[in-house]
């Protein structure tokens, strides 16, 4: 079954967050499809922020590929950026399938660049600029 959420703009960002994190209880490996600037990071920022991380902690971990940070609890969370990445096995180098097999929340950017090395379980939600500038999510449960 297909779901979607509608983002309107910035300030609908954490309403849909919110929304987001209640429909995928239960998934730790969220993977993001996207164009460059459809808005993959700043998803990933107000779902950290949902979580408890302090929002200036976030940034794309474009060079470092990975970031981790700690929400309520002290739970970790991923948020890789596979852009760099120019051969699967590149993440492998980083310890990928020890992050995926932590149990702990990862979230992807640019997962397609390593899409061979993802497991079954990953939920792929699909990010899509409508012509109006606001934001669709979509995703198969």
């Amino acid at each position: 079954m297909t779901k979607q959420i509608h983002i309107a703009g910035l300030e609908d960002l954490q309403r849909a967050a919110k929304e987001f994190l209640d429909a995928v209880k239960g998934h730790s490996l969220i993977a993001f499809y996207a164009p460059m600037g459809a808005g993959k990071t700043t998803f990933t920022t107000a779902l950290c922020k949902e979580l408890g991380v302090e929002e200036d902690a976030v940034s794309s971990p474009t060079f470092a590929i990975v970031n981790e940070y700690r929400g309520t609890g002290a739970r970790s969370i991923f948020h890789f950026d596979f852009y760099r990445i120019e051969r699967p096995e590149e993440a492998l180098d980083i310890g990928l399938y020890d992050y995926l097999d932590s149990g702990e929340l990862c979230l992807m950017e640019w997962p397609e660049n390593i899409e061979p090395l993802l497991p079954e379980e990953t939920l792929r939600v699909h990010i899509s600029v409508l012509p109006d500038g606001s934001r669709n999510l979509s995703w198969e449960d």
